[in-house]
């Protein structure tokens, strides 16, 4: 493998010094861009009791004397900014604090190349350019402002509580550091290789789709013959569409027939010939990335015109028959009954497919597979009865396994809102290689990160293998991994629906005040994440009257902590695939736990020194601890070694590792390129 390429200094600042913010307690300074063009600077809303923003006077000048000087003035208190509610989403308007973030206009941008020419404003924008990446696809509108209870974008999850547990902000700066040094090896690792999948989504959103007579997806066929010819070191796209210029076919599926029958011959393009490939198939490309975009803008409007459900957390609820036609109907009442979120589970094995099925199935084991098609058709009829029930409800999928960009790029192009996407559980539970799955995880969450979508995380998952309370620092760690991954992919805070689980011991003294703790330091440490709360399942014994008062527990943990989507639990679990009367039982009791008690975020204040402050404090540390030893040994080494949920999964094994090439000098993508310039075209 290649040499590593060194950290951008730059960037390193940038996150210590945000990181530096955050955990004082000051969520973030934000760019506003109006539709007028002209750039703003004003502060987010502060965390209750918020900092002096002295304090990022004072890390910027303790890392970077040359930025800030002793005599610099700096605002008095974000605190003083003063906030207006206004709009059916809840947005916040945050108004101003300080001469130095006054809502002046000013011109230029924060590009790296360019600096902001509005006099009092130079400084701040140079810390600026250390804390925040400016960035240009979707503008604010005027009005919606991103704030911890605003709404940048319509339909994201708003976390209005604010942290309850008092944790020192050394160690939380510490670990999130730690988190971007284990992370960064593995992310050039994802940058310098690319994968059968990774290149088989490339052209999905280029329109090639169908699969022929034994079900076999063209896109295979076509991936697999530029492989055998020519290879993908340089890409797939630059021969397919030579070949296209060439007259080899009239158009890709067929050239795509044409392949699997043996019939075309594939070569590297050079000079001017190279140029013109290139450049078709990016314009070829450049019509799936619109057709993202179009699908993120019509969600946006749907959320606008029909509402968000009125409570927080959302009740997410798994529908799994096998049959589309089946899922339907069973999805449609689910939401008549309260969910806010439908997860249509896929079948049994798909995830070591490495392929993705085509059209409407009716087939599957325990699940439904996961189609293009299923897509559209189960988001259609949601939409129909998202407009009966008044409220958007939001459809939800698996992006996991060996075609994790293929399924990712589905949902984007058919409006699915969330997806699981966890390259950690294709590793541990179905022993795909590492680097197979962190190459494709880094493309999937890019095309999330255009798509709008909320991506779920399967820390909880780990829960099942290992002890909840002795395995409570992985959980943490794994999030913390996760949120490095996914912001440098583009993803935003609210679209990190990191994973915990309701999987404490009931039997252990405590218990509950232990899963308080968990739960709190996970809503304390991501603040503005819509975090993903999952019910017991490894205590389930059969004893559904045992089982349903778990549910109301972990109903309540979720009430109590302010968690942002909440899974059904089913007291039936462990004992039989739930009845449709199972169901209605188990969204009575969060029903009656959210109406009952969904306010108790704002009154549960547990004290610095007692149980639940210190236990959280101690699973901080013991992060920590974690951290450091995989940012020495490396975290390929440490997924081998059993760290996350006891499973062995080194890094030169596992299935799919066939399918990883690594790129050469030449290689190009036009939906990577795209997707990291933020273009259309």
């Amino acid at each position: 493998m290649a040499e590593d390429v060194p950290s951008s200094p730059v960037a390193d600042r940038r996150d210590d010094v945000q990181d530096a913010v955050r955990a004082e307690g000051a969520n973030k300074l934000i760019l506003e861009v109006p539709v007028t063009g002209e750039e703003r600077l004003l502060p987010a809303e502060p965390a209750q009791g918020g900092p002096d923003v002295r304090l990022l006077r004072d890390v910027v000048q303790a890392r970077h004397p040359h930025v800030v000087g002793d005599g610099e003035e700096m605002p008095s208190q974000v605190g003083d900014a003063a906030h207006r509610e206004h709009g059916d989403a809840g947005e916040v308007v945050t108004a101003e604090a300080g001469h130095l973030l006054q809502r002046a206009p000013v011109t230029g941008s924060l590009d790296e190349d360019h600096d902001l020419v509005h006099d009092g404003h130079r400084l701040m924008a140079q810390i600026l350019r250390e804390i925040i990446p400016c960035t240009k696809a979707f503008p604010l509108r005027s009005g919606m402002h991103r704030t911890t209870s605003g709404s940048r974008y319509p339909g994201r999850v708003p976390t209005t509580t604010r942290p309850r547990l008092e944790l020192d902000p050394p160690v939380v700066r510490r670990a999130r550091s730690l988190a971007r040094q284990a992370g960064r090896p593995v992310v050039r690792l994802a940058q310098r290789h690319t994968t059968v999948s990774v290149e088989r989504a490339t052209l999905r959103l280029a329109g090639l789709s169908g699969a022929d007579h034994e079900r076999v997806p063209w896109v295979n066929h076509l991936v697999d013959a530029v492989r055998r010819q020519v290879g993908l070191e340089d890409g797939v796209t630059t021969p397919v569409w030579d070949a296209l210029r060439r007259g080899e076919a009239e158009d890709l599926l067929t050239l795509a027939q044409k392949a699997a029958s043996g019939s075309i011959s594939f070569r590297l393009p050079t000079g001017s010939e190279l140029t013109r490939s290139r450049r078709a198939a990016r314009a070829a490309v450049a019509t799936g990335i619109r057709t993202i975009d179009r699908q993120r803008a019509a969600r946006e409007r749907l959320v606008r015109r029909l509402g968000d459900p009125k409570q927080r957390p959302w009740i997410y609820l798994i529908v799994a028959t096998g049959d589309i036609d089946e899922d339907i109907p069973q999805a449609q009442a689910a939401a008549r009954e309260g969910a806010d979120v439908i997860a249509v589970i896929r079948s049994t094995g798909q995830s070591l497919l490495d392929y993705v099925p085509e059209g409407a199935t009716h087939d599957g084991y325990a699940g439904t597979y996961a189609t293009q098609e299923n897509f559209r058709l189960m988001r259609a009829a949601l939409d129909e009865t998202s407009r009966e029930v008044g409220r958007y409800v939001r459809l939800t999928n698996y992006a996991s396994g060996l075609c994790m960009p293929e399924i990712a790029t589905l949902a984007g192009l058919e409006r699915l809102d969330m997806m699981l996407n966890d390259s950690m559980y294709g590793i541990l539970f179905r022993d795909i290689n590492p680097v197979r799955t962190f190459v494709d995880q880094r493309f999937s969450r890019q095309i999330h990160a255009r798509a709008g979508i909320i991506i779920n995380t399967g820390e909880d998952n780990y829960l099942t293998t290992a002890d909840a309370v002795d395995a409570a620092h992985t959980v943490t760690v794994s999030q913390l991994l996760n949120e490095y991954f996914a912001k440098e992919a583009g993803l935003e805070d609210w679209q990190l629906g990191l994973g915990h689980a309701f999987e404490v011991n009931p039997d252990l003294p405590d218990s509950f005040r232990l899963e308080l703790a968990h739960a709190l330091l996970a809503r304390t440490l991501f603040p503005d994440a819509p975090l993903k709360w999952m019910p017991p399942t490894k205590h389930m014994t059969g004893d559904v009257f045992r089982g349903y008062l778990l549910d109301g527990f972990f109903n309540l943990v979720g009430a109590m902590t302010g968690q942002g989507i909440l899974l059904v639990g089913m007291m039936t679990e462990a004992v039989v695939t739930p009845f449709l009367s199972d169901r209605d039982l188990a969204l009575q009791n969060v029903r009656y736990v959210l109406n009952a008690a969904g306010g108790l975020s704002e009154d549960f204040h547990p004290p610095r020194d007692g149980f639940i402050q210190t236990r959280a404090r101690e699973v901080l540390g013991e992060s920590v601890s974690l951290l450091e030893r995989v940012v020495d040994d490396g975290l390929l080494d440490a997924i081998g070694d059993g760290t996350f949920g006891l499973m062995k999964r080194p890094a030169d094994r596992g299935k799919g590792l066939e399918g990883v090439v690594e790129k050469d000098e030449g290689y190009d993508n036009p939906a990577v390129a795209l997707l990291e310039s933020r273009e259309t075209r």
